[in-house]
């Protein structure tokens, strides 16, 4: 697309664009305080014709330009046989000019009237798999572990991030093949792997991702936190006095929280709870006895890393109790140890049609989970055999499931250290800033007197979420003219002041109706805990939906002013959490809009009713209209192409899986449609594939802050459509979820959306580029040494705006 774009491919030459787009094989994500994963809403994530007519990167038309990036260079990933997994997915050429000759028809049965007549794009190899795609994103994350340019700290906080995702992925992803394989289900995936062929290739491809960022643990990361002062030091290299201070420790304030699990003929094999550090412990009574295995948990409520004194130097907790184990097993020899951890399946499941009540269900559903089965074994390289046996055995494990590292086998604990004050080991703080037009509530006008005015689209982390969102409905909670209050909760922090404006707006008597997600995965106990909360309040509260799960992000406020009723609406791409909205890239319209109000009225009815409309106003709600809406806009840019029209495709979103989409695009990309795919973590798309999606590149943004944001741009013959939501190109999102994505049609604020995708197709700092076979690689700053970080740009930006009044 942009001419001045290069790449490096693996031998470490230079190409064009041009020739990039010739080859086949060529072309070419973090939150500190909970640590949630990644692939949050996870948990639940274009084409060789480019327009004639571009601006210089400031487009007065609000249109994109298609030469839009700044000059980058891309370096290889180079971890040692960590991109394997792109092999698995890579298609030769012949392999494409060989597809089946059969037109190729969508999900609605209807021929599509394109150029893929004389391919079938159902065919497998068009398709990466969605796991092996999703660890080739922890790849990525894990390159901010291993890049020695960033700041230690924030190289120590993506070191427990890889672990906290990987955990993720394997409770859900591998968790799910597993219970498939065990159910007979043989039904292969797009990209025509059956579950079992995904388990055994998903635990093949995450191996050297623990390999890898335990090696760097130990070589790069500890040595570095020493030579900073920061010792993290072996039990075997204290002195004296500081074993014996240890050991004193020990005994009064960690032995006392001790139970030591005995396996033998007397005792069942003990529970092992999911993701806990355990240390097995081999014992024999006498020397001719046989040994016993018991097992000891390192209690999560102590202090992983006990301090020396005053000084920066740490001992693990686990350590610990090893090096003083005779005080829990007295009398007894002490033969080997080992550190173990087990994973279990998170994907445990209930049938909602015959639940008789859909809290039981959730509460259920936790409980089980914690005796879900086992889906990984993580123990030391130098375990006892009998160890690693009793463990294989009794857990019922595979031997591909077990993973032997060296090192500690949790990181999660280390994001304890990045709140050492240590400024010099981090990236600069940064502070949410105040909106440069909701500051006007403070001269005198309410918060609803400047949304009257104009839209307000408002931008996390650079606008603070306290400022915004939340003071929208603090400030409903206590206007005497608002009405009614409708909210949908997704996820929200433990101490949720949301919740506590939606309880006071209840006390002031106005009317509150909250749908509330019950099925939120790892979030179910804390929704269940404020659902009761508002109930006893006396709030409408919704449980959810039978058959889908609820993701729309919307709150609603009926305001009675002078000229009647009117409807303020938020329509937002998070969470209503405060603390994920400092550290995730979320996008949220304020709007007095009729339409949108009127359409997310219909939505809140059928969350507390029980019919769905299909038919709204302007926005795109799943699953309504969503699906058939987004397939009309592709399709139309497509016909505009064909017609010789410019057309033109941005889209920015956490992931690409659903299959019919995929195939939508090709066929756009067939036809010359220009498309840029800004796509967090997994996706199915080869880009760069000759005769099938040559003008389409997909890029991944990984970097300080978790892009979390969707936002949709199409050209529309110069109308310049955009759109912004809840909503991945996901087909659970666009049919097994509640979603909603709003259109934004301010001028002003169609420019700020232009400039955010600007920005982030030009970023040569934290953006990787998807080869075709589904390897990447990471841009580079071109040989002039310019530099483009999208989230200093937009923290500078966010300073700026707060000088003016004038901007979105």
């Amino acid at each position: 697309m942009s001419e001045g774009h290069t790449t490096e491919n693996d031998e470490g030459s230079e190409e064009s664009d041009d020739k990039r787009h010739d080859s086949m094989t060529d072309g070419a994500n973090a939150e500190t305080v909970s640590f949630r994963s990644m692939l949050d809403e996870t948990s639940e994530n274009g084409d060789s014709s480019a327009p004639d007519q571009s601006t210089d990167g400031n487009g007065e038309n609000g249109m994109l330009p298609a030469d839009s990036e700044s000059a980058a260079r891309l370096d290889p990933v180079e971890d040692g046989g960590l991109d394997r997994s792109a092999d698995d997915n890579s298609m030769a050429a012949d392999e494409v000019e060989s597809a089946t000759l059969d037109a190729t028809t969508t999900d609605d049965g209807t021929e599509s009237d394109t150029a893929s007549h004389a391919v079938d794009l159902s065919e497998p190899s068009y398709y990466l798999n969605r796991e092996l795609s999703e660890l080739a994103f922890q790849r990525r994350v894990l390159h901010e572990v291993l890049d020695d340019d960033k700041p230690l700290l924030e190289r120590v906080k993506f070191l427990a991030i890889v672990t906290t995702n990987l955990d993720e992925f394997f409770r859900k992803r591998v968790g799910g093949l597993k219970q498939q394989i065990a159910a007979g289900v043989t039904e292969e995936t797009p990209d025509g792997r059956t579950p079992r062929e995904q388990w055994v290739d998903s635990l093949e491809e995450a191996r050297p991702l623990f390999e890898r960022q335990a090696e760097c643990y130990r070589e790069e990361i500890r040595p570095a936190l020493a030579e900073e002062g920061i010792h993290i030091v072996d039990y075997d290299d204290l002195t004296t006095a500081e074993r014996q201070h240890l050991r004193e420790y020990f005994e009064s304030s960690v032995l006392p929280t001790l139970t030591p699990l005995t396996f033998d003929p007397a005792h069942p094999f003990p529970f092992i709870s999911n993701q806990s550090l355990s240390l097995a412990v081999l014992t024999r009574e006498r020397p001719d006895s046989e040994l016993t295995f018991s097992r000891v948990k390192i209690p999560r409520n102590q202090l992983r890393f006990v301090q020396l004194g005053d000084d920066t130097r740490y001992v693990l907790l686990e350590d610990i109790v090893r090096a003083n184990l005779e005080l829990l097993f007295p009398d007894v020899e002490i033969v080997d140890t080992a550190l173990f951890r087990v994973t279990r399946n998170a994907e445990v499941r209930r049938n909602e049609e015959v639940a008789e009540d859909l809290i039981e269900m959730i509460e259920e559903v936790i409980e089980e989970r914690r005796f879900a089965t086992a889906v990984r074994l993580e123990i030391e390289r130098d375990a006892p055999e009998a160890v690693r046996e009793i463990l294989t055995r009794e857990l019922d494990l595979d031997e591909r499931e077990v993973f032997e590292l060296d090192g500690p086998l949790d990181y999660r604990d280390f994001a304890e250290l990045t709140e050492l004050d240590r400024p010099d080991l981090k990236l600069p703080e940064w502070s949410p800033q105040p909106h440069p037009r909701l500051k006007r509530a403070d001269d005198g006008m309410t918060v609803f007197d400047v949304i009257s005015n104009d839209d307000v689209l408002v931008h996390h982390p650079y606008h603070s979420f306290e400022g915004t969102v939340q003071r929208f409905l603090e400030a409903a909670a206590n206007d005497p003219d608002v009405l009614a209050i409708k909210a949908a909760i997704y996820r929200t922090a433990s101490d949720s002041q949301i919740i506590e404006s939606l309880l006071e707006a209840a006390r002031n008597g106005k009317q509150v109706a909250v749908m509330v997600e019950l099925k939120a995965r790892f979030d179910e106990e804390n929704n269940l805990e404020w659902a009761k909360k508002l109930e006893e309040e006396g709030i409408h509260v919704a449980y959810g939906t039978i058959g889908y799960k609820t993701h729309t992000k919307t709150s609603l406020v009926v305001r009675q002013e002078d000229d009647g009723v009117r409807l303020y609406s938020h329509v937002g791409t998070g969470n209503y959490h405060s603390e994920t909205a400092k550290h995730y890239e979320d996008i949220g319209l304020l709007t007095v809009d009729r339409d949108v109000g009127q359409d997310l009225v219909k939505l809140f009815n059928y969350f507390t009713g029980h019919s769905m409309h299909r038919d709204y106003r302007k926005l795109l709600i799943a699953p309504g209209n969503m699906r058939e809406r987004f397939v009309e806009l592709i399709r139309a840019e497509a016909e505009r192409a064909r017609n010789g029209e410019d057309a033109r495709i941005v889209a920015k979103m956490n992931r690409l899986e659903d299959p019919a989409i995929v195939r939508e695009l090709y066929e756009a990309s067939m036809a010359g449609v220009d498309i840029d795919l800004i796509v967090r973590d997994i996706c199915r798309l080869r880009p760069g594939l000759e005769g099938i999606s040559e003008t389409i590149d997909v890029y991944s943004i990984v970097g300080r802050f978790l892009e979390h944001s969707r936002i949709f741009y199409f050209q529309a013959g110069g109308e310049d459509r955009y759109y912004t939501g809840s909503a991945d190109w996901m087909t659970r999102n666009l049919d097994s979820r509640v979603e909603a994505i709003t259109p934004i049609e301010a001028p002003r604020l169609q420019d700020r959306l232009e400039t955010i995708l600007e920005t982030l197709l030009s970023d040569n700092q934290n953006r990787w580029v998807m080869r075709s076979d589904g390897s990447y690689e990471r841009c580079r700053p071109d040989g002039d040494g310019s530099t483009m970080n999208v989230h200093e740009t937009f923290m500078r930006k966010s300073l700026d705006d707060g000088q003016t009044d004038l901007r979105p």
